[in-house]
């Protein structure tokens, strides 16, 4: 069996659907006056009115109207036929008489049971005829007109009726197995075509209220009344009061919004684009400044571990950790590393440096050389007696500038002018040496220096450079002066003046015009020579034959062992070459030398005190 699609109904043959689907449903095709609903039979047409438009219905103008259009589209189906009252298994029709007599219709279509569609088509209020028309309807039918009972009854109207109950017991069954329910109200329908386009009334019913009470987004629907009344879910502007009642409309709502912005502040205009450039530029200039302070932080952390204020220990600790690295090695039984670090902690307790670093007799082994050995040299100065200080596995790679204060220190102890000022009698050692610059920082001396290390130099592996020896020189009542030679003036930037001036400073012991002598071992103290990263003692000059000059050099990092090869006459000649440095040698940008110059009063001592608080150095050129 084949069963119709729009109508429920069941034929035997294909060639008997296709001839049902053009008679029923395509030849008598009729139009809803109420609305766009189309492409419908008349009993599917009387479903629908009765269905989506019972409140036309009632009134007597769109009743007078369906009455009209219902007459004229039965009307062309065929002379004399009238289908008004033809019953489909879709919706069937018919007259109901209430108590006063008066015929409303009713539909016993989808919403209707079997019971229902028994009672519609009872003996007493169901009209219903084929060829012949009821004695009181006229060719306009009118639901409201009143029916007399006897008028309805002949045999053929009891055939057809017996006929269309055959056929609601069929529609019956057939909505039992496959019924289609409304989402929007309680109606059923038996097919999905119908439904569709029940719920699509539905939908054009919803869109003309709201165009008929303002726009789709208003600022009514905000109130808890006009939510619960449309009873769909509220959609509120970010930007503003108004709530829509899809999300569609709020996209464009929000959209509006977005374009009303960007036309106002970004139209193009000279003046928004010189915004625009200047907030680019404003950025690009943060972005720069936040990498700048980056890189010079981590610079700033690199020169901390280098310069030793990174807080990892001092000379005391570093010696530890090297003892004990020698002893993982194998280097240093553990009896010799504790009886080291005995040593130790007690020379660190006294202040005493324990003298394993410092070579003496360097000078007199030098003289004796310039003396018997060296002829290539017109004019030779050397300071007074200096002894010379290694660097310690407790201060390597950042104890030079200690080192050198050593050497100067060994020879103001010779010097009768000096020694007596000096309240150290004993060498001190690198931490007593700290402890010194930071009683010099507490009398008033070099207070920026003393904020560069924070007032602390004990406990750390801080460098010092000329202006902590100036500042330990002048706590001690000892005349001195920095020196700066602050750009190269030779050839291959190299610093002539610098050897002119060392120069000077040996010749100042003779004034006589007489020619010096070819050696000549002076009572100057050596001079303290600083430049990046390192320091070194100037302890002589040597002038050669075509007039260029030499400094001497005493070189922290030079071991003991290669310092006491220049005090043994057979190996003095090739180990000089360590401690002689010709112009081309001495190629930094910058050099500062500390020369010691007699000694202060105690009124003097206060003067270099207060001028100290901008100290300065002698600048050449």
């Amino acid at each position: 069996m084949l069963t119709c699609d729009i109508c429920g109904e069941e034929i035997l043959l294909e060639e008997d659907m296709k001839t049902h689907l053009l008679l029923i449903h395509q030849e008598n095709d009729m139009n809803c006056p109420l609305c766009s609903l189309s492409g419908v039979s008349y009993n599917e047409l009387c479903f629908h009115i009765t269905s989506a438009h019972p409140e036309k219905l009632h009134t007597e103008q769109y009743s007078d109207q369906f009455t009209l259009y219902i007459s004229g589209s039965s009307d062309k189906t065929g002379a004399g036929e009238s289908k008004k009252f033809q019953t489909s298994p879709s919706c069937s029709v018919g007259n109901s008489c209430n108590s006063t007599g008066e015929v409303t219709p009713t539909c016993a279509g989808v919403t209707t049971d079997t019971t229902q569609t028994k009672q519609n088509f009872s003996a007493h209020d169901v009209c219903s005829s084929t060829s012949e028309t009821p004695p009181s309807t006229s060719a306009a039918w009118d639901p409201r007109t009143t029916l007399e009972s006897n008028s309805c009854w002949n045999k053929d109207t009891e055939t057809k009726a017996e006929h269309t109950k055959t056929e609601h017991q069929q529609l019956s069954l057939s909505r039992k197995v496959s019924q289609f329910s409304c989402p929007m109200c309680t109606l059923v329908c038996s097919s999905s075509f119908i439904l569709q386009e029940h719920v699509e009334l539905h939908l054009q019913d919803q869109c003309l209220a709201e165009v008929s009470t303002g726009n789709t987004c208003s600022p009514a629907l905000t109130s808890p009344s006009a939510s619960s009344v449309s009873g769909q879910r509220r959609f509120e502007c970010p930007m503003c009061a108004v709530v829509c009642t899809d999300s569609f409309s709020l996209q464009e709502h929000v959209e509006l919004h977005l374009e009303d912005s960007t036309a106002a502040n970004c139209a193009g205009s000279p003046v928004s684009d010189l915004k625009l450039a200047r907030r680019l530029q404003q950025e690009e200039d943060q972005r720069r400044r936040e990498e700048e302070t980056q890189r010079e932080r981590e610079e700033f952390k690199k020169l901390q571990s280098q310069f030793g204020l990174d807080g990892s220990g001092g000379y005391q600790r570093q010696m530890e950790r090297t003892m004990e690295r020698a002893v993982n090695s194998g280097l240093l039984v553990p009896a010799e590393f504790h009886s080291k670090r005995a040593e130790m902690m007690e020379s660190l307790a006294s202040g005493v440096d324990d003298g394993r670093t410092r070579t003496q007799g360097v000078l007199g082994a030098l003289y004796d050389y310039y003396q018997t050995k060296c002829r290539d040299c017109v004019h030779v100065w050397l300071s007074a007696d200096t002894d010379h200080y290694c660097s310690s596995a407790g201060d390597h790679g950042w104890g030079c500038g200690y080192r050198n204060f050593q050497m100067l220190l060994s020879a103001l102890h010779r010097l009768d002018g000096y020694s007596s000022l000096l309240q150290e009698k004993e060498m001190p050692s690198i931490p007593r040496v700290q402890n010194m610059i930071e009683g010099a920082w507490n009398e008033g001396l070099d207070p920026q220096g003393a904020s560069h290390f924070k007032q602390k130099l004990q406990g750390r592996r801080a460098w010092i450079g000329a202006t902590e020896i100036y500042s330990l020189l002048t706590s001690q009542r000892i005349r001195s002066r920095i020196i700066d030679f602050h750009i190269a003036t030779g050839p291959g930037n190299t610093h002539p003046l610098l050897f002119d001036w060392v120069k000077q400073y040996f010749c100042q012991s003779s004034r006589s015009s007489r020619l010096p002598p070819r050696l000549i071992q002076t009572a100057l103290p050596p001079l303290y020579l600083q430049h990046q990263g390192h320091s070194r003692s100037i302890i002589g000059l040597e002038q050669k034959r075509n007039g260029s000059f030499c400094l001497l050099l005493l070189d922290p990092g030079l071991s003991v062992s290669d310092i006491r090869k220049l005090l043994s006459r057979d190996t003095i000649s090739s180990a000089i070459h360590h401690i002689r440095k010709f112009p081309r040698s001495l190629k930094h940008k910058q050099y500062q030398v500390v020369a010691v110059q007699g000694v202060l009063s105690a009124e003097e001592k206060q003067i270099s005190i207060l001028n100290s608080r901008t100290l300065c150095a002698e600048r050449i050129p």
